[in-house]
This record gives structure tokens, C-alpha cells and sequence, in this order.
């Protein structure tokens, strides 16, 4: 038996085996929870509402997975029902583990169990937070530490967004959201930077400055906070906390610095520096100033985790994103089409900028598909400023998720269209996705950039667009 068999066992050997039952067992947090508790020795069972590729990798690593929801093929020994936050309280397994005083955990109480259990790397902040778990857990795989992660995106180069690893690490992407990320109590964390935003939880700034400062001291002792030092938001919520912290910068002063930054086709080069002595000059496969920031975060926390400088540059340089961040989805007769998960005003204004810098192109099409009636109506005006870069924008209907009717009345695309275009942007409210690939095809041309961006499922028109582009071609 190797030494990674051996810790393994010793852990498994360390921790009471449990059986844990998982409702809604297909989804990416939840079937990566589930592969690393079981990973970790213990007897895990699920369901899903439907078979899919998730559910068969599953059932490979020896975990049942029963489609369709019932109490027939139910454990006869369940510890705990861990359920997602699409499951309602009159699903069947969920009623059977009621009426058996059975104890019942959502996804985000498990996972807090199980970084007490686990050394675990957190990444919080209100932007890039995938990116830049999946490029930490992309760093220790190439470094041979063979990491567990759960992260809310496809990591590419992972092939799945979540693993079960036999090394000694869980990677986590840490979401603010109704606080979930206060379940966990990491080794080390990183808070990328803090803005507002999920503004229909939270009342403010203050208070979601508040949830950071919380989670920050969720660290355990010995462990350490890495936060970007540039964000005045993020060095006020650390200010005095009871935690030990560690600050990357790209413009003033920190333990890490890119120092020297160039641009090549928009990917950025420059000098890492550690600790005022220069490490080597890297050059990331990902564009846009902000993956220069994100990279320091990552070289910061993987370094926290053991890894040797020369391990850290080279999954810096080797690393080619997560999906749906700036992915190329094809080119068609000199257009390039991209897909993006930007749902903010920020991550619309820098990916933008990345995008322009990345492919230069003669225009610019960007199709907003905006995401809930409420953050449409909190961020109205910083929304219609964040498109300066784009030369068309084209918008459907909100997509509509968790907002009550009653805000889904108070605000529509169209209203956005109308305030970009009183900013000087030009803005049209399309508000379906046929009209959108309509005009897009009238009008696209050999040279331009069409990205389609949002948490919805706007990602679809992109896949349908690059289909009828290249239709359009072969009949010509």
C-alpha cells in the first residue's frame, strides 16, 4: 500500500462511518460531496429526478443512485438525509426521514461538516471565486497532492466542477449567499474582493461586510486568511479581525505582487514576486487584469498548502479556465462567438475589457440576458454603465429566479435597454431568443465578437448561433 493509500485508510479509520442519503444527488455540489464523503470511508446512497452523465460517474465509484424519488429502494440505516435547496419538504424520502426522526442536513451544513473533518482550502469574494478554486485545485492535481474539490463550475481541465482525491486537501468555492459560506471552517481562505450584491438577502455593504468579517474568523487557528489587498472593501473587513492575514496586490504592497505587467493578446504577463524577491516571470493562458489578481491569490494559497514555487508557476501558466468564463464556443466565417456566466455590473465591465483586448475585433455584440427581477432593479444604473465596451447590446427577457411576482412587475429588460442607451451604449430589447439570432445573423459580420453572458441559460443561444453560422456557410 502507497502513502496516499495509507493516510487515506488512517482517516477512514480517524472518523465514525456514517451512511448519508443524498436527495437531488445529480447536482454539481451535491455529487461532489457526495463522491468525497465516500471517498473518505463513508456508506453513501442517492437520488436524482433523472440518469445523467453525473449520476453514472456516480455509480462507477460504487455509490447507488435510485432516479425518480421514493421510499422503496430507500437504505434500511440512514444517519442523515442531505438534501439540495431545490428539494421540498413534501418529498417523499424527505417525509420518510421525518416520520423516522431522521436527522435532515442541507447541502451546505454537509459541507461544513465536512471541512471540520477535511484540510480545506476556502475562496470567497463576489467575484472570481470559481475561477479561482478551480485553478487552486487544477495547481495541486499537476503538483501531484491529488486534491478533493467541490466548486459551482465545470473546471475544465478537471473534467467536472467536483472530485473526490486521496490527498489531504478539500478545495471549496465559499458562496456568500444567505450566509452558506459560515458552515464552513477552513484551514485557509481566500476573500478575492466584496461588493454589493444578492441584495434581495442582504441590506447592504455593511452587512455583507459583516458576513465576510464572520467568515474570515471561521478560519481555524493556525490557519490564515490570503485576501486581495487593492480592495479597500476587503482591508476594511479584515481590519482588526481575529485571524491571521496574508495580502496579494497588483498595484501597492503585499506578500505576492505581479510586478511589470504586459499584455499579450490580452493575457497578462508579468514578474511574480514573493516576499520582495522575484520568483519568475509567468504568463497566464487566461486574460483580463482581474486573472492577474486571481492568480496571485491562488500562487498566495498554494503555497499555504506546500507547494514549491516552481510547482505554483507552472499551474499558472498551464491553467485554461472554467466554464462558461470566457469560453470559445467557435468561429464561423471570421466571427467569433464567446460565452460568459457575468451577472454583475464588475464582471460585465472587466469581461468585456478582457474580451475586447483578447480578440480585437471590428465590433463588439454582447447579448445580456439579465439574472432576477431584484438585481436588475438594485444595480439599474450601474448596469446601464458597465456595457461602455460593447458596441451592440442585445437583451431578452429576465430570467426569473427566487424574485416574488411582485418584483417581477417592478422592473424589464426593456427599461434596462432604455437606460444603456441614455448613457450613450446602444441597447435593444429583443426579448426572446429567436429574435436575438434573427438579428445577429442579419447583421454579424467577418470580424466580429458576439458574447452572450448571464447565469441563465443564455448560454444555449450561443451553442444555437454558432450552429446556424456555420448553416449559413455551408449554404453559401
Amino acid at each position: 500500500m502507497d502513502s496516499k493509500s495509507m493516510q487515506m485508510e488512517k482517516r477512514k479509520t480517524d472518523t465514525k462511518v456514517r451512511t448519508y442519503h443524498f436527495v437531488g444527488i445529480g447536482g454539481c455540489g451535491m455529487s461532489g460531496l457526495a463522491a468525497v464523503l465516500a471517498q473518505h470511508g463513508h456508506r453513501v446512497t442517492g437520488s436524482d429526478m433523472q440518469s445523467s452523465e453525473v449520476v453514472d460517474r456516480l455509480g462507477r465509484r460504487g455509490i447507488r443512485v435510485q432516479v425518480g424519488h421514493g421510499t422503496e429502494h430507500m437504505p434500511e440505516q440512514v444517519d442523515c438525509l442531505v438534501v439540495s435547496a431545490a428539494v421540498k419538504g413534501d418529498n417523499p424520502e424527505v417525509v420518510w426521514a421525518k416520520e423516522r426522526g431522521i436527522r435532515i442536513c442541507k447541502y451546505a451544513e454537509m459541507l461544513g461538516e465536512l471541512t471540520r473533518e477535511i484540510r480545506t482550502l476556502a475562496v470567497a469574494g463576489t467575484h472570481g471565486k470559481s475561477t479561482t478554486s478551480g485553478w487552486l485545485a487544477y495547481m495541486l492535481k499537476e503538483a501531484g497532492r491529488d486534491p478533493s474539490f467541490v466548486i459551482g463550475a465545470h473546471v475544465v481541465q478537471l473534467g467536472s466542477g467536483s472530485g473526490a482525491g486521496s490527498g489531504e486537501h478539500l478545495v471549496v468555492e465559499a458562496c456568500e449567499y444567505d450566509r452558506s459560506f459560515l458552515n464552513l471552517q477552513p484551514w485557509a481562505a481566500g476573500i478575492l474582493n466584496i461588493e454589493e450584491d444578492h441584495l434581495d438577502y442582504y441590506s447592504g455593504i455593511a452587512e455583507i461586510k459583516g458576513a465576510f468579517r464572520d467568515f474570515a474568523e471561521r478560519v481555524v487557528p493556525g490557519g490564515a486568511v490570503v485576501a486581495n489587498g487593492d480592495d479597500v472593501k476587503v482591508r476594511e473587513t479584515l481590519d482588526g479581525a481575529a485571524v491571521e492575514c496574508e495580502y496579494y496586490s497588483v498595484m501597492g504592497e503585499g506578500s505576492w505582487q505581479a510586478v511589470g505587467i504586459e499584455y499579450e493578446n490580452g493575457q497578462g504577463v508579468f514578474d511574480l514576486v514573493h516576499e520582495g524577491r522575484k520568483v519568475e516571470r509567468v504568463k497566464l493562458a487566461l486574460a483580463g487584469t482581474h486573472n492577474v489578481c486571481n492568480a496571485l491569490a491562488v500562487s498566495a494559497l498554494g503555497r499555504r498548502a506546500g507547494l514549491e514555487e516552481p510547482e505554483i508557476c507552472q499551474a499558472l501558466a498551464g491553467f485554461t479556465g472554467v466554464g462558461r468564463r470566457m469560453s470559445y464556443k467557435g468561429e464561423v466565417g471570421g466571427v467569433v462567438v464567446v460565452d460568459d456566466y457575468g451577472h454583475h455590473p464588475t464582471e460585465i465591465r472587466v469581461t468585456l475589457e478582457a474580451i475586447r483586448s483578447k480578440y480585437q475585433p471590428k465590433r463588439l455584440f454582447c447579448v445580456f440576458q439579465p439574472h432576477q427581477h431584484s438585481r436588475t432593479r438594485f444595480f439599474l444604473s450601474e448596469f446601464a454603465l458597465s456595457f461602455g465596451k460593447a458596441d451592440v447590446v442585445l437583451l431578452p427577457d429576465i430570467y426569473f429566479v427566487r424574485d416574488s411576482e411582485t418584483m417581477r412587475a417592478e422592473i424589464t429588460a426593456g427599461r434596462l435597454a432604455e437606460r444603456i442607451t441614455a448613457e450613450g451604449g446602444r441597447a435593444k430589447y429583443l426579448g426572446d431568443f429567436e429574435s436575438i439570432l434573427e438579428y445577429l445573423c442579419g447583421e454579424v459580420k467577418s470580424g466580429d465578437v458576439v458574447v452572450t453572458m448571464g447565469a441563465g441559460d443564455v448560454w444555449k443561444l450561443a451553442d444555437e448561433f454558432v450552429c446556424r453560422l456555420g448553416s449559413d456557410s455551408q449554404r453559401k
